[in-house]
């Protein structure tokens, strides 16, 4: 099964009033996708362009880098434990200071990759279902090529691709009203994220003129 452009019923949306969502003013947005898809860079552009609309943005960078313990196919329970859980604290911290966070990933494909090497897992699939809805706009970004060497990831393409398999039956189950990049030329990929947020389109300038 794959999911449609948009997968979620009202009933299922990201909630007002979800712990590290919008009730606290804060616009959350997050790039999920499988590993060397680029999300990183469209993470900081991304930022980049909500900054020049005069909000007070931060970034939450890719967690699992700075895991303590093995990762990719070598993982274990506790990496993941590890990677999820300081990936909501990170959020938490992040969402509490800024008007807007740009998450790089969310904890559903996190929780993909600990899918992939331990199995589901009922403590922690009922803590990802739950707290994917703090979100307020997921988008997929697409495999367009394989992995390439960056100290960190695994380059095993067909690992690539399991994991993207994972985070589509996830994005199923968990009814996520993900934003699919996968139609639209990547050249137009931010405009479209833009124009998809809750934000004004007024391209403001980078410096305030002094009105004095």
């Amino acid at each position: 099964m794959k999911p449609n452009d948009r997968t979620s019923p009202e009933e299922d949306a990201p909630s007002e009033t979800t712990l590290g969502g919008r009730n606290a003013g804060c616009l959350k947005v997050a790039f999920i996708g499988s590993h060397g898809v680029g999300k990183t860079t469209l993470c900081f552009e991304l930022a980049a362009a909500l900054k020049r609309r005069d909000l007070h943005v931060d970034v939450v960078k890719e967690v699992a880098r700075r895991c303590p313990l093995p990762i990719n196919k070598e993982t274990s329970l506790e990496a993941q434990a590890w990677i999820l859980h300081t990936q909501m604290a990170m959020e938490i911290e992040a969402a509490s200071l800024h008007e807007a966070i740009v998450c790089d990933r969310s904890v559903l494909d996190n929780y993909a990759y600990l899918v992939a090497s331990c199995g589901r897992q009922p403590e922690y699939h009922a803590l990802v279902r739950s707290w994917i809805k703090s979100y307020s706009a997921i988008f997929w970004v697409p495999i367009l090529d394989g992995p390439r060497f960056d100290g960190v990831r695994d380059t095993d393409r067909r690992y690539q691709e399991r994991i993207e398999e994972l985070i589509t039956q996830l994005s199923v189950e968990f009814v996520v009203p993900a934003i699919r990049l996968h139609e639209t030329p990547r050249e137009g990929w931010i405009q479209r994220v833009l124009t998809t947020l809750p934000i004004d389109d007024v391209q403001l300038p980078l410096f305030r003129e002094d009105p004095s």
